[in-house]
């Protein structure tokens, strides 16, 4: 019998929802061992294959992030938002409050830190923003949200187990922290 195949990607996020999925620990063994994952952020993937479960990490904020969210969902049976930038938009929504152009300027021209001598915006090295950061369901469809920043590892690991056993998970209360 083969294993459920589990897809993770990350788009607009801080990695801390795929380090807290690292944070279960040798339990992960035990997950891997009824799982077969064929894409993360880690693996060098060109393609999204077809998968059982597809995570959803992070906010989308450009143009490749939307194409990335839609080819998960298009090949995944069941799609995972994990952390509060897929489930919200989290952090990255306060961008939202300025155009594109000026988000661009100040990451490209007007930062302190930016090497940049002809102050120039690159244009097709670096995907187009899209004009509002967004969370993942503004463009797919969401089966199961997992909200934390980051969510904890117990929680992560609950998800799974829950989706393993043919359940829809429903995050109790009490495994929802914010710290």
């Amino acid at each position: 019998m083969s294993k459920p195949k589990l897809a993770t990607v990350w788009l607009e996020a801080c990695a801390g929802c795929h380090m807290s999925f690292l944070d279960i620990d040798e339990r992960i063994v035990e997950l891997l061992d009824k799982v077969e994952v064929t894409a993360t952020p880690i693996t060098d993937f060109k393609e999204i294959p077809q998968v059982d479960i597809g995570v959803i990490d992070g906010a989308i904020g450009n143009e490749e992030e939307l194409h990335i969210a839609k080819e998960l969902r298009k090949k995944a049976k069941i799609i995972v938002a994990w952390g509060d930038c897929a489930v919200f938009g989290g952090i990255n929504t306060m961008r939202n409050f300025m155009p594109a152009s000026e988000v661009l300027e100040g990451g490209y021209i007007h930062t302190a830190s930016t090497v940049n001598p002809d102050g120039v915006i690159p244009k097709g090295e670096v995907p187009a923003l899209l004009p509002k950061a967004i969370p993942a369901d503004n463009v797919v469809k969401v089966d199961v949200y997992v909200p934390g920043c980051p969510p904890d590892a117990d929680t992560i690991l609950y998800v799974f187990q829950e989706l393993l056993e043919g359940r829809m998970p429903k995050i109790p209360s009490d495994m929802m922290r914010y710290d």
